[in-house]
């Protein structure tokens, strides 16, 4: 992540970015300086790699590739063995462990939960969820739940609002009491479109002057009933996830 945000710092320069993941060992290490050797002939340029490897064994054999080699653990924990006054424990994988199991069970139970509570299919514990997501279909709402949960470890829940609900013009029963904990998504109707004809091509459903009304609708309910929502159009799940946070004042678990 560190590296992908670096690069898109260079925007004159198009990147092709490969993940090498778990590089725990000298011989993975060595097939890693392979593959980044082929690229740099493949290419015709040294690639530069973002390591995160804290082995200074695997450390030292990753310096043998033709490449840009950029520490991202050697910049961070020696100024930090400093001011600590410990060592690091150099320990490989140790983000990715379980040792938290109280984070990791937090985790499952949120992707579990979404999933139940996934495009309104329930609402009998609508009420423990930790944010709800509310909008038009395939407006976002169940990649941003999945995100929040698989993440954050957050309880996120959706329901769809349907012409039904526009009618009344106030949410469904289901939500009425639960204002506090729904955050709307919304999105421009000609995208809407685009995404609803690859579905339910030829639908009604799926038609630009259907989605231009949908959305019209529902973002006049959502004004009407005083919810926050945010356009997906242009918006990375990372970020909607991150300002639905935010908003809702929700305090992430996990990173």
């Amino acid at each position: 992540m560190v590296g992908h945000s670096l690069l898109t710092q260079f925007e004159q320069v198009t990147f092709t970015e490969t993940t090498l993941p778990f590089v725990d060992s000298v011989a993975k290490a060595e097939e890693a300086v392979q593959e980044i050797n082929q690229a740099a002939l493949r290419d015709g340029a040294r690639p530069l790699v973002f390591s995160t490897l804290v082995d200074p064994e695997l450390s030292a054999v990753l310096a043998g590739a033709n490449a840009r080699i950029l520490d991202c653990f050697g910049v961070f924990i020696s100024p930090m063995e400093a001011e600590l006054g410990v060592k690091s424990s150099h320990t490989v994988g140790r983000s990715h462990s379980q040792a938290n199991t109280t984070g990791y069970f937090r985790r499952i139970e949120a992707v579990n939960y979404s999933l139940s509570y996934d495009d309104g299919q329930a609402s009998k514990d609508l009420h423990n969820a930790d944010v709800i997501l509310c909008g038009v279909s395939r407006c976002g709402k169940t990649p941003t739940c999945l995100y929040l949960a698989l993440q954050y470890g957050i309880r996120a829940a959706n329901y769809p609002l349907i012409p039904e609900d526009f009618g009344k013009m106030q949410l469904p029963s289901a939500l009425s009491k639960l204002r506090h904990k729904i955050f709307g998504l919304t999105i421009l109707p000609e995208r809407l479109h685009q995404i609803r004809t690859e579905r339910r091509p030829g639908s009604t459903y799926a038609t630009l002057v259907n989605c231009v009304s949908e959305v019209r609708e529902a973002e006049a309910l959502l004004r009407n009933e005083g919810i926050p929502y945010l356009d997906t159009t242009t918006r990375s799940i990372e970020e909607l996830a991150s300002t639905i946070l935010k908003h809702a004042n929700l305090q992430r678990t996990l990173f």
